[in-house]
């Protein structure tokens, strides 16, 4: 048993950063984090520090950030500091890069991933929009003992949470990044006392969350409604009203029926209602034109002239 380790933390975006703060005020030493490069935001291409990078200087941990740490001289330099520290425990969450099986190897009790679905389930880079995106009703965060595979290696802890009907990929992206930072601390807990048991995952019963693409936002409203409704809470859709590009931002699900063949159209101009292919309804909550800003559906309707009948199109007529 061990009542403290040595912790290196590698992370970079907001996710990460609930995992570090708890890491950090845990009592475990954080020797050390490696988070990715700055990159140029802006007019000015100003260098922004990650979220990661942010947190851990306001800790005052050392921050390192190797192009790669798999390949040149960056992967080398990068060994050799994790060679020098000795760290006991590697901790990885949403960091953005591979890593190779010497640095896997190279801590006492290895490396261990936050993930952020129930494994073996949506293994791969978008857990999050793709729980929404399907459908799903639950989700939650998984703990593993990493291996050389995508998100493969065996399940240490998992806690589920509800998905809401209307909760967007935003919402749920905050409350996983808080209940990974829980199911984080009870790992660790688990791994000074010896407690834990690593379960293998069946490869049966996964599935791959890829990147998600630009062009996967487009809204075919031909879809069901509750399939455009999962889009627009998971990735943000867009179609065209009146020529102008339309980002649907948040939407409901409406009780009413129309006929299939008017996907599209505008059935209720009061709080825009769309038609959709399987002859339900939507509603939009809010949506940004073109140009313009992001707006509650109200707020959009006093500012420009929207009648029943119109329609929103998947391509530029």
């Amino acid at each position: 048993m061990r009542d403290k380790l040595n912790i290196v933390f590698m992370g970079t975006p907001d996710f990460s950063v609930p995992c570090l703060h708890a890491l950090a005020k845990s009592g475990h030493r954080v020797q050390a984090v490696f988070t990715q490069p700055d990159k140029p935001k802006g007019r000015g291409y100003k260098l922004i520090p990650t979220p990661v990078k942010a947190a851990a200087q306001a800790y005052g941990i050392p921050v390192y950030q190797p192009l790669s740490l798999r390949k040149g001289e960056d992967a080398a330099r990068a060994l050799e500091t994790l060679q020098a520290l000795q760290p006991d425990l590697i901790v990885v969450v949403a960091y953005g890069q591979i890593l190779p099986v010497e640095v896997l190897e190279l801590p006492a009790f290895g490396c261990v991933n936050i993930h952020a679905s129930l494994l073996p389930k949506y293994r791969g880079a978008a857990p999050i929009q793709w729980c929404i995106l399907n459908g799903e009703t639950e989700t939650g965060v998984t703990s593993m003992q990493m291996a050389q595979g995508l998100d493969t290696g065996d399940m240490l802890l998992a806690e589920s949470l509800s998905i809401g009907e209307e909760e967007t990929s935003g919402q749920l992206h905050d409350r996983l990044s808080e209940l990974g930072a829980k199911v984080l601390l009870e790992t660790v807990a688990g791994i000074c006392q010896g407690t834990l048991t690593p379960v293998p995952q069946d490869d049966a019963l996964s599935c791959y969350a890829s990147m998600i693409r630009k062009d996967m936002s487009r809204i075919d409203f031909t879809k069901s409604a509750r399939e455009i409704h999962n889009l627009i809470r998971g990735i943000t859709g867009f179609a065209f009203l009146g020529g102008k590009r339309h980002k649907l931002l948040r939407s409901a699900l409406s009780e009413r029926t129309v006929d299939p063949a008017l996907a599209g159209t505008i059935v209720d101009a009061k709080d825009l209602t769309i038609a959709c292919g399987d002859g339900h309804c939507i509603r939009i909550l809010e949506l940004q034109a073109e140009g313009g800003k992001r707006l509650k559906t109200e707020d959009f309707l006093r500012g420009n002239s929207i009648e029943n009948g119109m329609k929103f199109e998947t391509e530029v007529l």
